[in-house]
């Protein structure tokens, strides 16, 4: 496909937004918060649910933040979730980040969470953040990777859901493995600046556990991630509705542990 062409891997099925919705600024951004004042104008590119999205804008109140993202759908969303939080700070809009449709030098901090991992060219999509970030701002960008992934108690339907989603994703024309690659893309996007730093999610209590294995059960055969690893042959429904039994049965352990490691990058100039 297109080098600026890709599929999003997961969709907007509800276990995605499940996830979605609990990531807020201090789970997701903690990198950024130290860099946020009340004035600025901050660009937030793939928003979603916009659950970051209203913690930014409160963050910078009486300041901006223009939230983005490729489908109108999602973007009514996020608007109930500023508009139940009162906030009438923030403006939605559909655009494509290789090819933003704002001015040069618009914002005071541009951020992208979980977005470079699933588009076409991240190099490009970083160009962008750049031009639109004013000089002196912050291009700021977190991203999971998959190959380090890890988990308890070893499980075997585990690592064969992380081969799956990994070779799904990669034929969407995205890269999964993002996290570890930010400071490379950036280099090339002309960024000259780099503070990198690493973060991780950890699911080791019941109730967590719970969570997260149910909502990647529930994600491994009714999303469409699902339909893109069937209708693309990498696994077959039978595969996938053993991997999602797997996810159940590593829910119920009473002492797992997974953890989803984060690459973050802070860029200037």
């Amino acid at each position: 496909m297109p080098k600026e062409t890709a599929v999003y891997t997961h969709g907007h099925h509800e276990s995605v937004l499940r996830s979605h919705r609990w990531r807020t600024a201090a789970n997701s951004a903690g990198y950024l918060i130290g860099e946020l004042r009340p004035g600025m104008a901050v660009l937030d590119v793939g928003c979603g649910p916009g659950t970051i999205t209203a913690d930014l804008a409160a963050l910078v109140a009486p300041g901006r933040v223009t939230a983005v993202d490729t489908g109108p759908g999602i973007l009514e969303q996020a608007a109930g979730v500023a508009a139940e939080r009162g906030l009438d700070n923030v403006e939605f809009s559909v655009a494509d980040v290789h090819a933003l449709d704002f001015p040069d030098d618009s914002f005071d901090v541009v951020h992208a969470h979980q977005v470079l991992q699933h588009v076409g060219d991240p190099v490009q999509a970083l160009r962008e953040m750049r031009r639109v970030c004013r000089p002196g701002g912050v291009v700021a960008a977190r991203d999971s990777d998959y190959a380090a992934m890890a988990w308890y108690p070893e499980t075997p339907g585990l690592e064969e859901w992380q081969e799956v989603y990994r070779r799904v994703a990669r034929a969407n024309g995205g890269e999964p493995d993002a996290g570890r690659m930010l400071v490379s893309w950036a280099r090339q996007a002309g960024f000259t600046d780099i503070t990198p730093t690493a973060a991780a999610w950890c699911f080791a209590t019941p109730e967590t556990r719970a969570w997260w294995s149910g909502l990647w059960a529930d994600r491994t055969t009714d999303s469409v991630y699902a339909e893109l690893a069937v209708r693309g042959g990498h696994a077959s429904a039978g595969q996938l509705t053993a991997i999602a039994a797997t996810w159940r049965g590593w829910g119920e352990e009473g002492d797992g542990w997974f953890m989803v490691p984060h690459g973050e990058v802070l860029c200037r100039g």
